[in-house]
């Protein structure tokens, strides 16, 4: 009797969540329901495929044979699907998006609208951290990244380039002057990162070299939205993204200083995806509307 595809879609859940209650949360069935089709899957075979204890699912040499096959199953469905409607120019389904929370706030969330109108089957779900994501694990589609990847087999086009800009409330600056030179930043309150102590070193470029600032000041947190709004309080300096205060420098709330210091080097973000064969129609679309929006030539 051959295997049914239905069993082995719960295997492979079950083995990427790593317990049969979280494969039941993934695919809208109970754990009871989840144990049976596994059970009824390795009656099928023959084979036990877990080593099952109180505390994880282990996966048994049979049962690593039968995920990595229905890892190439699985994948060989998705690029026939993503043929075909290809071939029809369908965009519909769910696209999951992981992002770094302030790039999808003040950069995505402007223009979703716009991308959904033209595109009114589609679905999109947002997986924001600044955390590395596991593509399989989380089933994203496409990721916005920086920094180097962690996996050789993805491919990543490069989205834009976007300095760090030393910037601070006028209510803050007319109270503490504004700073000069990069110095006098030993004289200010600069508001920084708790959880990357690299950060808390702002590189400023002076007489043709490059140096770091030590930048410290009363109040650190762990998200960059924190910061902003402190700064917009007047409570000190920030160094953040330049995708993160434009519409602030924009509007006024924030002057930027020191801009005679900045470093020529920019951070660069990726548009990061899984190199399959055959990208499926909500993904090009998502390529395409991305390199409409953020075009290299700016």
């Amino acid at each position: 009797m051959s295997i049914q595809l239905s069993e082995l879609e719960v295997f492979v859940a079950a083995v990427d969540s790593g317990s049969f209650s979280a494969a039941g949360r993934r695919l809208e069935l109970s754990p009871s329901a989840v144990s049976k089709l596994v059970s009824r899957l390795e009656d099928r075979l023959q084979a036990r495929l877990f080593h099952r204890s109180s505390r994880a699912l282990t996966l048994t040499e049979a049962g690593r044979v039968l995920y990595d096959e229905g890892q190439t199953i699985f994948a060989a469905l998705r690029n026939a699907e993503n043929a075909v409607l290809a071939c029809s120019g369908e965009v519909s389904g769910t696209l999951r998006v992981h992002s770094m929370v302030t790039f999808a706030k003040y950069q995505l969330a402007p223009i979703v609208g716009e991308f959904l109108a033209r595109h009114p089957k589609l679905r999109i779900e947002f997986h924001l951290t600044n955390e590395p994501v596991d593509f399989t694990e989380q089933r994203i589609d496409v990721s916005i990244q920086g920094g180097p990847l962690p996996d050789s087999s993805l491919v990543a086009r490069r989205l834009l380039d976007s300095a760090w800009i030393i910037c601070a409330a006028p209510s803050y600056l007319a109270r503490h002057g504004t700073p000069q030179t990069p110095d006098d930043l030993a004289r200010h309150n600069c508001l920084n990162f708790s959880q990357r102590t690299d950060w808390n070193a702002w590189p400023v470029l002076e007489h043709g070299e490059a140096r770091t600032v030590a930048a410290e000041g009363n109040v650190g947190a762990n998200q960059g939205d924190m910061l902003l709004q402190l700064a917009r309080h007047g409570m000190g300096l920030v160094r953040l993204a330049e995708f993160h205060v434009g519409e602030d420098l924009r509007s006024g709330r924030l002057v930027r200083v020191l801009a005679d210091y900045q470093p020529p080097a920019q951070e660069p973000l990726y548009l990061v995806y899984q190199g399959r064969k055959h990208l499926s129609p909500r993904v090009q679309a998502f390529l395409a509307f991305m390199g409409e929006k953020f075009p290299r030539d700016m």
